[in-house]
């Protein structure tokens, strides 16, 4: 039987086909004509991204002073003194907060059941003259429109210091807002580069900002493991730490390989990992980790080589990047230990999905093992693609009992997918395709389109050293989740998409922004905003305006002039 999904896997299936703008236009209760009214002369006063699915300029604008009030139920304070906090630093306002009804020209959040329509993550923003009113079905749509207004005033409105002069003025305007896909991700590898606990946290800011609601955290890599695990001391004791780490492009020669022969070390305590989430969970992101097994488990297997396939090997974290061949081995001792690590996981993360890797495990090891070759006739399965299958169907198996639900990149395909997997498809959309048309949910990161550590410019004398390829910034902005090749029905499977972040050659927080943004802006219009609403030049209009706020907000953003 298929595993009961996650809630908001069944919103998905609620939402009428989202292939179609204008449906959805219709379902929030306006005109087509009025969801089309702004114009890119609109875009620099209504520059909110993503684009709304509906958004009716009025004339006027509601101006913020220290007297403005907000007004909220019981239920929404937290929010409410958000948004004062929110506010205080650049404006200098101590603005209060009151859940007396609003009188005079107020900011309003309030809970509204009769948006229900709309979804949990759904909103309605009007801004009049006298007021601003934020109405919603549930907590996590009030929080976006939250975000839409703090994206209506002037960009210093994010700075940390008082900002003299401001007019602190709220263009008039009537936003009915949804999102399109309920997966809007964004991934960050910390195996490769450690990134401190403060950045992650700005990391999920700049998500929320931007209506992202899922921060999938690579935590474990050939090159690293992050997590502390307490059961095994020594995955953080030993694999946390390479010798020495390769500078400059990978070369396939060791004598012409450069190293910076200092040790690069660096965990999350798992105290650290719960303020972590708890502070997503507070912006409304689900924070999903991945382990990977049974391949780039270099950092693993550095700790415990008695879980490889040769016990005896000495081995260390990995110095360089690309694929390693130490993959683990197949006994019941390691699934006993896997599955005691994924316990701990599972203490940590409340997320309905837990991503086990599945990719790019190389199986010359298990071809030359006589004791592996051995245990796949034990196990009745016909090659080594069939025993990884075998070993992702035992971790399956093992978080479905746990009421999780297992996610892998699509590698995870062959030799059988197990019954109750997700699929991230990276490897272009094919293996997305084949899974939503098996009734496999789905997630796509397709190099192509979401793999941010590619290069921004053709000219790669200009930037700083990438893995490789190139991924301009509107490439990203004209990615459509949903192939073709799908019926409506098999859509449905497609959760949505996320942005990938490698870090093989990020090596400082800054380094990552400047890989991220602005693409991860486009990224965040691709999953949220109806198709029929995405036009170019309109979405560059507004990001002429999001880029001051990025500057407000401390992100190493990279120009939008560059060549």
């Amino acid at each position: 039987m298929r595993h009961r999904m996650p809630e908001f896997a069944r919103r998905l299936r609620r939402l009428p086909p989202v292939r179609c703008g204008v449906l959805t236009a219709l379902l929030l209760g306006v005109t087509v004509a009025t969801s089309l009214t702004a114009q890119p002369a609109d875009a620099a006063r209504y520059a909110i991204i993503p684009r709304p699915a509906v958004l009716e300029p009025r004339s006027g604008e509601f101006l913020l002073t220290a007297r403005t009030i907000i007004h909220t139920r019981g239920a929404d304070t937290m929010l409410a003194h958000q948004l004062a906090r929110d506010l205080a630093p650049a404006t200098g306002f101590a603005l209060g907060v009151s859940t007396a009804p609003a009188r005079g020209a107020h900011i309003v959040l309030q809970r509204d059941r009769t948006l229900d329509s709309l979804g949990a993550e759904g909103y309605v923003l009007d801004v009049t003259r006298e007021r601003v009113q934020i109405r919603a079905p549930q907590a996590t749509g009030l929080f976006y429109g939250v975000q839409s207004l703090r994206q209506l005033l002037p960009p210093a409105v994010l700075r940390d210091a008082m900002q003299a002069g401001v007019t602190w003025a709220v263009p008039a305007v009537r936003v009915v807002d949804r999102p399109r896909f309920v997966w809007r991700g964004a991934h960050l590898d910390v195996s490769r580069h450690f990134m401190p606990v403060d950045f992650v946290k700005k990391w999920i800011d700049l998500l929320a900002l931007h209506k992202l609601n899922t921060f999938h955290w690579h935590l474990t890599d050939d090159q690293g493991w992050r997590l502390e695990i307490r059961k095994y001391p020594r995955l953080t004791e030993v694999g946390s730490c390479r010798p020495r780490t390769l500078i400059g492009p990978f070369t396939t020669s060791e004598a012409t390989r450069r190293y910076d022969e200092s040790r690069h070390c660096g965990f999350y305590t798992q105290e650290d990992v719960r303020e972590v989430v708890a502070y997503a969970a507070a912006r409304h992101i689900t924070v999903v980790p991945e382990i990977e097994m049974p391949g780039h488990a270099q950092a693993l297997l550095a700790a415990y080589p008695q879980l490889g396939v040769y016990p005896d090997s000495v081995i260390v974290p990995m110095q360089v990047w690309g694929v390693s061949n130490f993959i683990m081995n197949v006994e019941e001792r390691t699934i006993a230990f896997m599955h005691d690590v994924l316990d701990e996981v599972m203490a940590l993360f409340p997320s309905p999905f837990i991503h086990i890797g599945g990719d790019e495990a190389d199986k010359a090891q298990w071809k030359a093992s006589e004791r592996v070759q051995a245990r796949m006739r034990e196990l009745g399965v016909k090659d080594e693609h069939e025993l990884q299958s075998w070993f992702i169907r035992r971790m399956d198996t093992y978080l479905a009992s746990k009421g999780r639900r297992l996610i892998g990149w699509d590698e995870i395909l062959e030799g059988g997918l197990a019954p109750n997997a997700a699929v991230m498809s990276w490897r272009g959309t094919a293996g997305g395709i084949a899974a939503a048309k098996a009734g496999h949910d789905v997630v796509m990161a397709p190099t192509s389109h979401t793999y941010l550590d590619y290069y921004q410019s053709a000219n790669k004398a200009n930037e700083p050293l990438a893995f490789g390829g190139f991924l301009p910034l509107d490439t990203v902005y004209t990615y459509e989740p949903l192939p073709p090749e799908l019926t409506d029905e098999q859509a449905r499977h497609v959760l949505g998409a996320q942005a990938q972040h490698w870090t093989e050659y990020m090596r400082t927080p800054r380094h990552v922004e400047y890989m991220a943004f602005p693409r991860l802006s486009a990224l965040a219009e691709v999953v949220w905003t109806p198709r029929s609403r995405k036009d170019l030049g309109h979405f560059h209009a507004r990001l002429t305006v999001h880029m001051q706020r990025l500057a407000a907000l401390g992100v190493n953003a990279r120009p939008l002039d560059s060549r």
